[in-house]
């Protein structure tokens, strides 16, 4: 057998099966011209070579992980301008590794892994394996989130993705250097899994986002949020590049061994300027006192900052923590699948959530988070349905530790939902008091406050979770879009729009209207013909979605302002657009 390195891009029309039931003869026309006008040029330019095509699927070979990368990204962008009757998206996923040669095929792990990549992609989106990330990384203009790593089917070993989120802004667009905050600021770097074993990756990542929630705890400290944080999981970069990236004075660093019953902490406290390490230690401990070796931890961290804090111990609010390592183990499987903001993920969640629940009914923490996998729902669309089961969830932890911020702030939505604006407000307003560190309350809030009317205070809550958080997740683009536009900055909010990448169904209608508002009208009918696509084609599985409308699901969003002004001033760019609701 013949053998070669190669980078394999899999790629697939989405809801393939049900454009061709609709109309088998407009899909399989539309999808023919796409791949003669578009695609096929795009593999030539990039010197790529089809292997085979099956039916609504492609597998293409490169020479370079570099041009399979190009042609993925310049594919899904490509693709604009099709014929509005049978819009056509596409998943992709992109691996380098041995290929076998058979004749014109390819066999082996390096095919298949890439056709479980394009599995995991999203409508639109491409995934990438981590040895493609490394052969890439610095060479394009590209945004890369990395997705965590994931056990794919028939492969032994987990594999890390990456997932295209945009590109980056061009010259002279660059996010200004932060400047320092007026106190002690930190981030703390994901400690690295020294377990030898892949699948142990969620508990060392569990330990790094406790600390940072510990030290979220402390008021008189600036603590860079989780995801920014990680970011740099698993890369190769001097502190000194974290310290001006993030704007902050000090970093941590650390690593987990988990063996059998015992554990092994390592953590070390470094000036980013410099690079001097102010402190480190070592904790070998039994897994039962992980718990503790966070207190010490972090407290060993805060005593080490400016000015000492010598009452590091007692300003501290202590979380109320599960007596059980099977029920937090749980937990932490659960987070890392409810990170990945996706619906299958999102109830896997709520299944380690639950079963946590099962195993400490006192474990609020779990309560709270299985309230958010119900809020995720409701938020996109999914479960409606879910709110009796989010508000118990959440009155539950609150009452097992009222002092959780987080647990505030899903309470504030849910009141916001019911139109209990008043209560809502308090509820975020407690949530900020409690923890003016949590750059996610701080963003949730900006959400809820925009609809209120609160334009102003939303920007300045949404500025701050974004100062928290300088590399944060799309939704947060979402949020700081919806204040700019309700401030009628409609070029900083087209700016925010095109942050959250792509394929984000009421992004578009909000462009539209910004257009609109700047008389820009053949733009704004563009993104609301790209809107009204997306809302119709929309997968029809969920019982809701079935009577989803482009004009439904527009006056929904109007009716989600409180201030009738507000409301018109969305639907007027709407109708400047040329869509009535």
């Amino acid at each position: 057998m013949k053998r070669r390195l190669a980078a394999i891009l899999a790629a697939d029309v989405v809801g393939y099966s049900r454009l061709v039931e609709a109309d088998e003869e407009g899909t399989l026309a539309a999808l023919r011209l796409l791949r003669t006008q578009t695609i096929e040029p795009l593999i030539v330019h990039h010197h790529g070579r089809v292997v085979k095509l099956m039916g609504d699927g492609f597998l293409v070979e490169f020479a370079s992980a570099l041009d399979a990368v190009k042609c993925a990204i310049g594919w899904q962008e490509g693709i604009t301008g099709q014929d509005e009757r049978f819009p056509l998206q596409f998943r992709i996923g992109i691996n380098l590794g041995d290929i076998v040669i058979d004749g014109d095929d390819i066999l082996g792990d390096g095919v298949n892994i890439a056709a479980r990549l394009e599995g995991l992609a999203e409508p639109g989106g491409v995934v990438i394996s981590d040895v493609v990330h490394q052969s890439v990384h610095g060479k394009l203009n590209l945004v890369f989130e990395i997705g965590g790593a994931h056990a794919l089917k028939n492969i032994e070993t987990p594999v890390t993705i990456w997932t295209w989120v945009g590109n980056v802004p061009k010259a002279g667009h660059q996010t200004p250097s932060l400047s320092l905050p007026d106190k002690p600021s930190i981030a703390v770097l994901p400690f690295t899994n020294l377990s030898g074993d892949a699948d142990q990756e969620y508990f060392s990542d569990g330990i790094t986002e406790d600390i940072i929630t510990e030290l979220c705890r402390f008021r008189n400290l600036f603590v860079i949020a989780r995801h920014s944080s990680f970011t740099y999981k698993d890369r190769s970069i001097k502190v000194q590049e974290v310290g001006r990236d993030l704007g902050v004075e000090f970093v941590v660093e650390g690593s987990v061994r988990k063996a059998g019953s015992r554990i092994r902490v390592t953590a070390q406290l470094v000036e980013a300027s410099t690079g001097n390490h102010l402190w480190a230690e070592r904790y070998d401990r039994d897994l039962e006192d992980i718990f503790a070796v966070q207190d010490e931890l972090t407290e060993s961290i805060v005593s080490c900052l400016p000015g000492r804090m010598e009452d590091a111990g007692t300003s501290q609010a202590k979380r109320k923590r599960t007596a059980s390592m099977t029920a937090y183990d749980h937990l932490l499987l659960g987070l890392e699948q409810f990170r990945r903001f996706a619906r299958e993920q999102n109830a896997k969640a709520r299944e380690y959530f639950e079963k946590a629940i099962e195993i400490d009914p006192l474990f609020a923490r779990a309560h709270a988070l299985l309230a958010s996998t119900y809020v995720w729902d409701i938020m996109a669309e999914f479960g409606d349905e879910h709110w009796d089961e989010a508000y118990q969830s959440i009155q539950t932890a609150l009452s097992l530790d009222h002092e959780d911020a987080w647990s505030h702030a899903i309470l504030g939505f849910l009141l916001f939902l019911q139109r209990e604006d008043e209560d809502a407000a308090a509820e975020f307003q407690r949530a900020v008091t409690l923890n003016a560190n949590d750059a996610d309350v701080a963003a949730f809030r900006a959400n809820v406050l925009v609809y209120l009317g609160q334009w102003r205070d939303a920007l300045g809550s949404i500025s701050r979770a974004l100062r928290l958080n300088p590399h944060p997740p799309r939704w947060y683009h979402w949020y700081h879009a919806l204040v700019l536009f309700s401030g009628h900055k409609y070029e900083e909010a087209l700016g925010a729009i095109r942050r959250i990448g792509p394929h984000f169904t009421p992004a578009h209608a909000y462009a539209a209207a910004c257009h609109a508002h700047m008389n820009q009208i053949e733009d704004a009918r563009s993104e609301m013909s790209i809107f009204a696509n997306a809302i119709e084609t929309f997968p029809k599985s969920h019982a809701q979605c079935q009577q989803r409308t482009a004009s439904r699901v527009a006056a929904e969003r109007a009716a989600r302002y409180r201030v009738p002004e507000d409301s018109a001033h969305f639907l007027t760019g709407l109708s400047k657009a040329g869509f009535s609701v």
